[in-house]
């Protein structure tokens, strides 16, 4: 993907958007709402009402689960043991790839209403599943500051004496909700009350975005053990298991929602696609520098994991020999502790692979906000998006 030149640093670019949408300039799309009416997406203290949103998800998330809940005690108390944890896992998250699809929608001309918070929301369960799925794959031991599924269910069945083999149990039962996640995203899709006809369209966006994070996944997997560790790879992983999972697909599934026109659809294209690179280039370097307080993971657990990211890429690209050995050293060493972090951390830094991702990161937000100011979306999304942007590729976990 080509890197356009900046004029200005990406945080000026979204200050600058910010300001321009709310003076109501720019292109502006069908049907836009009045942006100080009731209820569209003003009663958030941010220009994205990420709070209310955010709040609305949570409600909607707790609604369908209060729903489902009957129907699997139904089948004995132990499964609460099951919701428990599901509830546990879904409280936390920042929620982005709802509030992608809510603004998606917002920009096509949509009103804001509790049914598309419903349809939005069905996305945290399909981000659920894949991430309980992926901690199984990885082998991690924490997920949002708590342990992974595998890993409860695995301690529960060491703490109750039971036969076999704890960690094939935690495994198959984690494998059994991630699966049970996927099933119900669905399920709350289709009963978010908004019309059938934009359910349907919806649903086939729904189902191809469903389809391509697997297939990141697997390319993921793929990559760790033969993959040729090339930056191109990397981010060939990068675009299906995160770019077009997080954010690109999110604003189709709203835009289609909406019945928006393809030229709706192809502007968040050239919007999201360079957005959910640049995320998932953040998310490379959290993963191995982040604060564990904010990302929710120990720090340095990509490396454990062995975790071929577009940053290890770099880093193995611009290494002398010497590096790559020490670094190939600890990459994927599941024993890794705080000094072998450090050292890995420095041979990254060392090579001025931590320096080039942050300079992608930036020119690929760059390149997205350049894309949004003159998207046939309305100006509050705009403005919205923007706001998203920045947020999604924050230094913050």
């Amino acid at each position: 993907m080509a890197f356009p030149p900046a004029h200005e640093p990406a945080g000026q670019q979204a200050a600058s958007l910010a300001t321009s949408a709310r003076a109501g300039q720019g292109k502006p799309g069908h049907g836009e709402p009045g942006h100080d009416e009731p209820g569209h997406g003003r009663a958030g203290r941010s220009p994205a009402g990420l709070e209310r949103i955010t709040a609305g998800v949570q409600q909607a998330l707790d609604q369908f689960i209060a729903r489902q809940r009957p129907v699997l005690i139904a089948a004995g108390q132990e499964l609460q043991a099951g919701l428990t944890a599901i509830e546990a896992l879904l409280a936390g998250g920042k929620r982005l790839r709802p509030e992608f699809c809510y603004w998606g929608w917002r920009g096509a001309g949509g009103d804001d209403c509790p049914e598309i918070i419903a349809a939005a929301a069905a996305l945290e369960l399909l981000h659920a599943s894949a991430l309980v799925h992926d901690d199984v794959m990885d082998g991690s031991d924490t997920r949002r500051g708590q342990p992974s599924l595998h890993r409860r269910f695995a301690a529960r069945h060491a703490g109750s004496g039971w036969h076999g083999s704890a960690e094939s149990f935690g495994v198959g039962a984690a494998i059994l909700m991630g699966d049970l996640l996927l099933s119900w995203t669905d399920d709350m899709f289709l009963a978010s009350g908004l019309p059938a006809d934009a359910t349907q369209r919806g649903h086939r966006v729904l189902s191809v975005m469903a389809t391509e994070v697997m297939a990141g996944q697997y390319l993921d997997l793929l990559e760790q053990v033969s993959g040729a560790g090339t930056i191109a790879s990397a981010l060939r992983v990068a675009s299906y298991k995160s770019a077009k999972y997080t954010v690109e697909r999110p604003l189709h599934l709203g835009a289609a929602l909406a019945g928006a026109l393809d030229s709706v659809t192809q502007a968040y294209t050239r919007f999201g696609m360079p957005l959910g690179t640049a995320f998932q280039l953040r998310d490379d370097v959290l993963g191995v520098f982040g604060d564990p307080a904010q990302t929710g993971k120990p720090a340095g657990d990509d490396l454990r994991e062995g975790k071929r990211t577009v940053l290890v890429a770099i880093t193995f690209a611009k290494a002398s020999r010497d590096q790559a050995a020490a670094l190939s050293r600890r990459l994927g060493d599941p024993g890794l502790d705080h000094a072998g972090v450090a050292e890995a951390q420095e041979i990254i830094r060392g090579t001025g692979a931590l320096l080039e991702c942050e300079e992608m990161i930036a020119r690929y937000l760059s390149e997205a906000l350049t894309a949004l100011t003159d998207a046939p979306v309305t100006a509050e999304a705009r403005e919205a998006l923007a706001e998203l942007a920045l947020a999604a590729t924050s230094r913050a976990g």
